[in-house]
């Protein structure tokens, strides 16, 4: 359990860190509402976005699955969560060539196998 709430942990400091970057890019930009049209303002916006959208139902779909696969699935899979949601957010900002595509991919595929996952474990509980 330790390594997810670790991962968990990580994945709310990136959530910190890219709030952050959006105020700043809102300052240096003087945009104080919306993007403006401006394409590194909406980066910033969409990278943070995207990581709200996306890691809490991901987070929550791996903590269920700790009563039926075991802490090591979970760890498993709180650790590709976490490289996935980095590489997307480097990726989105330009710092991580790639990253955007790696990111969305291993989250896209993690969220399936989670969700299938978990299902089958619904199934055989009936």
């Amino acid at each position: 359990m330790a390594i997810f709430f670790i991962c968990a942990g990580l994945i709310g400091v990136l959530a910190v860190l890219l709030t952050l970057h959006v105020g700043r890019v809102r300052t240096q930009k003087k945009i104080f509402l919306g993007d403006g049209g401006d394409a590194e303002m909406v980066a910033a916006i969409r990278a943070h976005g995207n990581l709200i959208e996306f890691a809490p139902l991901c987070l929550l779909i791996i903590w269920l699955l700790h009563g039926p696969y075991g802490h090591r699935t979970i760890a498993v899979m709180g650790i590709v969560l976490l490289v996935a949601r980095v590489l997307h957010a480097g990726g989105m900002l330009g710092l991580i060539p790639m990253g955007r595509l790696l990111g969305a991919a291993g989250t896209t595929v993690l969220l399936a196998v989670a969700s299938i996952m978990l299902a089958l474990a619904g199934i055989r509980a009936l």
